[in-house]
């Protein structure tokens, strides 16, 4: 039972990083249709930015919880500008264009970070500082939890809520929620739909500049192709949730990363990254829309 437990909380703080990254996915298609293929390339921007901002600052030298914040938010303001610039630079040009063309463009801009991510940053793996003293919270012969799962679901729950809040509370929420539902109306209601497009991708990048630096405390080796396996399994979280839908996102994050640690814990590491894949294909062949794409009218 309590290996049971330790595989849980680990499944669960699995699942909370990919629904920040799942998140940027669904609300981009929520108000483009477009499935941002270069949204994994700005989690792995999160965390080299964390990582060169903390040697900067010497927070590695000295981890503290409140330098851990601050690299958190300097990664989540630089994603969120990455976010904008991508957007206004590669996606507004195009958005009267067929759909496809959008699309291939989003492949490319994927492939344009992970090379240019190799060019500035270089190709080798580099080790990301421990931001967050490590200490056990509970201990006993079968289970372990140290402080920085539960940290990192805090801080990923935090976030989460604090999208919803903005979403479901704000103005500019209210706004996004109408661009989702149709555009052109909202365009003739007096909403400024490019405003508001660029406010998504603002929002989407930050959780996932968020997530980059979550992912390198558990995993501290970054490179520039770390955003390649992540975001293709938040894509699929996505999808498993229902895509454009903000509680599918969270859902079928939480369903993929427990059962990715479970299957690694109780029948083979090795087959720890094909359940994602085969849980795709189980959900497409069973129910397209995903759990919860049937409720539209809750989408961004």
């Amino acid at each position: 039972m309590q290996e049971f437990l330790q595989q849980l909380v680990n499944g669960v703080s699995w699942g909370s990083i990919y629904a920040l990254i799942a998140l940027g996915y669904t609300m981009v298609y929520g108000v483009l249709q477009l499935i941002n293929f270069a949204h994994g390339d700005v989690f792995m921007l999160g965390a080299f930015f964390g990582y060169y901002f903390s040697r900067w600052t010497k927070i590695a030298q000295e981890p503290t919880l409140l330098g851990f914040f601050a690299t958190l938010f300097f990664a989540m303001a630089a994603c969120a500008l990455v976010g904008i610039i991508i957007e206004r630079a590669a996606y507004k040009p195009l958005r009267a264009r067929p759909r496809l063309t959008v699309l291939i463009t989003a492949i490319g801009v994927s492939l344009l970070l992970e090379n240019g991510g190799q060019l500035v940053f270089g190709a080798d793996p580099k080790f990301f500082p421990s931001l967050i003293p490590e200490s056990r919270l509970y201990e006993s012969a079968s289970l372990v939890v140290s402080n920085l799962p539960v940290i990192i679901l805090t801080v990923s729950i935090a976030l989460m809520l604090l999208l919803r809040f903005i979403v479901m509370k704000t103005t500019i929420g209210k706004a996004m929620r109408a661009v989702a539902f149709n555009r052109e109306a909202a365009s003739l209601m007096g909403i400024n739909t490019n405003n508001v497009i660029s406010f998504t991708f603002l929002l989407g990048s930050a959780l996932a500049g968020a997530g980059g630096i979550l992912v390198a405390l558990t995993y501290p080796k970054i490179d520039p192709l770390m955003g390649l396996l992540p975001g293709l399994k938040a894509f699929v979280a996505a999808v498993l949730g229902g895509i454009g839908n903000i509680p599918g996102a969270v859902l079928g994050a939480m369903i993929l990363g427990v059962s990715e640690t479970m299957v690694a814990g109780y029948i083979s590491s090795t087959l720890r990254d094909a359940i994602a894949f085969a849980l795709l294909v189980v959900i497409l062949l069973v129910k397209p829309t995903g759990l919860l794409g049937s409720r539209v009218g809750e989408k961004v």
